[in-house]
């Protein structure tokens, strides 16, 4: 639990968006284990799809528009 505060403090309080976004599935995947130690597979296989695919994906793809937007 301990490593789920501080992998969100760190999430939060970085000040570049790309390590906000290298430490999202560091937090999904703790909370995922978290998830399966208190017997709620269906919550875990849900937070890994959910934070490992999707919402990693839209936020690399929204830095990656926003840094090529600001070299132009």
């Amino acid at each position: 639990m301990i490593f789920l505060l501080i992998t969100a403090c760190f999430m939060v309080f970085t000040k570049d968006p790309s390590n906000s976004v290298i430490t999202l599935p560091l937090f999904g995947t703790i909370l995922v284990v978290i998830f399966v130690i208190l017997q709620a597979p269906s919550a875990a296989l849900a937070e890994a799809v959910i934070t490992a695919g999707l919402t990693t994906t839209f936020f690399v793809i929204t830095i990656h528009k926003t840094e090529s937007r600001r070299n132009e």
